[in-house]
């Protein structure tokens, strides 16, 4: 994720729902793939992740969220998610649940984004291990003025990805250093806010895209949230796509 890539995007997806509901909504995207395109809302029917224990408003790791891992591993099998992964999105939904209750952010929207930016971390050939990390890092290109925008290494950010000159996104889903000094999260309470790890990564996209007061169960609220994670039409539809999949996985 690079903040300020210019890149534009459109495009709606529902929450987590009880009811099983199917909502049309017609869309205008501009860009390359333009026109307008009916876009099929598909909420689940899964329900809620059901928590074990709840947490404060800080995610401090005296009050880590806690996923019921029935519920975890039951969702992830049918949604084709790993386990921690599936976990990790959940608990980031509970998090944001307390944190900023009007964004009503789902898993399934964090689902989405994580398949596209690394497929729930496991991009070429990793596992995701229990503790939410990968077997081995995952390290974006050089943001050196190429392709993106050229972005200087800092000291802390290279302990991450090793580059001295030049920053690198970084972990599941591809944070970058000035991204993750803002919205940093201990998701799982371990007394560590780690960026390669996908349970602090997911609360932390989750803040980022609750930002604004961004209202996730509308059109224009989901539009605009996706919309700041990478500015691309492309990008949003495919993280549309992915979303829809996941619920409809779920039911």
């Amino acid at each position: 994720m690079i903040e300020g890539h210019p890149k534009l995007g459109f495009a709606v997806l529902g929450g987590v729902l009880a009811a099983l509901v199917t909502l049309v909504v017609l869309i205008v995207l501009t860009g390359s793939r333009g026109g307008e395109i009916p876009i099929e809302v598909v909420p689940s029917s899964a329900g809620a992740p059901a928590p074990v224990a709840a947490t404060d408003t800080r995610v401090s790791s005296r009050a880590a969220p806690s996923v019921d891992p029935a519920w975890a591993a039951r969702l992830g099998t049918a949604a084709g998610i790993p386990a921690p992964a599936m976990r990790a999105y959940a608990g980031a939904e509970l998090i944001l649940k307390r944190e900023q209750p009007g964004c009503h952010l789902s898993w399934n929207t964090l689902a989405g984004i994580g398949w596209i930016e690394s497929q729930h971390g496991t991009l070429g050939d990793r596992t995701i291990g229990p503790d939410g990390r990968s077997s081995t890092p995952i390290i974006g290109p050089a943001l050196d003025g190429g392709k993106f925008a050229a972005i200087r290494s800092t000291p802390a950010s290279a302990e991450w990805h090793g580059d001295d000159t030049w920053e690198h996104a970084v972990g599941p889903l591809q944070f970058i250093s000035s991204t993750w000094g803002r919205w940093a999260a201990d998701g799982d309470g371990d007394g560590v806010a780690d960026p390669l790890d996908l349970d602090d990564a997911a609360v932390a996209a989750g803040r980022y895209l609750c930002a604004d007061a961004h209202d996730l169960s509308t059109g224009p609220g989901w539009s605009a949230a996706i919309h700041s994670y990478n500015h691309s039409n492309e990008y949003v539809l495919d993280v549309l796509s992915a979303a829809n999949t996941y619920a409809e996985r779920s039911r």
